[in-house]
């Protein structure tokens, strides 16, 4: 596990934008990885069926784009990106970003799965080792995804859903926020609908996002 200070040469400068920068930051993995241009794609826990899958399509195709796939390691949408990441080629890459200390991974059927980000992607976290999850904690982990990301992908929210505090940040913070639209009167896409209805762009393909953000693709 690295630790890494504000003053270190590999400590993400993207994360300074915050007025309160995670100081130290953990994380397990290859360091390298924190160069890469970062995607979040963040949703429901109660995810649908057809969220999963939009997940997982746009988690593959952003990381063959040369993006790294960030997302909270939660149960539903997070989840299904991580592993969709996971399963594509091998030069695709995650990063969690997690509401406890690396030590402990929440939620527990997620062992497996952080386990293998740990191998061929990254853990992220602010807390020390031995901190297990609480409920403040996920909101501001959510401020890391934010700050990161380049781009906040939300691929199912509820109204009250947690996706949109990450999306709120990351407008704040002059980040890219994109939504997908679900049937008028579904409540799983309620959150969604009020980001659109707010400024976050509309979209319905991997394309639509990446013609929004430029970068170059930055292999490790």
């Amino acid at each position: 596990m690295h630790t890494l200070l504000r003053k270190d040469k590999n400590y993400p400068s993207r994360l300074n934008d915050l007025f309160d920068p995670p100081n130290p930051l953990y994380i397990r993995g290859n360091l390298a990885l924190l160069k890469m241009p970062m995607i979040a794609i963040i949703g429901s826990r109660q995810a649908s069926a057809h969220g999963l899958r939009n997940a997982a399509t746009f988690a593959n195709q952003l990381a063959q784009a040369g993006a790294l796939i960030i997302s909270g390691l939660a149960r539903g949408i997070d989840g299904a990106a991580h592993r969709a990441t996971l399963n594509g080629p091998a030069m695709n890459f995650t990063a969690a970003v997690c509401g406890t200390g690396l030590d402990i991974v929440y939620p527990k059927e997620h062992l497996g799965l952080a386990a293998k980000i740990g191998k061929r992607g990254l853990l992220i976290s602010e807390l020390d080792l031995g901190i297990g999850p609480k409920p403040f904690h996920f909101p501001r982990r959510n401020r890391i995804i934010a700050a990161l990301a380049l781009g906040v992908v939300v691929i199912e929210a509820a109204e009250n859903s947690g996706s949109l505090i990450t999306a709120r940040i990351a407008a704040d913070l002059g980040r890219e926020v994109f939504a997908l639209p679900g049937p008028a009167h579904d409540p799983l896409y309620a959150g969604s609908h009020q980001l659109i209805q707010q400024g976050a762009k509309l979209v319905c393909k991997p394309n639509e996002v990446l013609e929004e953000l430029v970068f170059h693709k930055n292999r490790i």
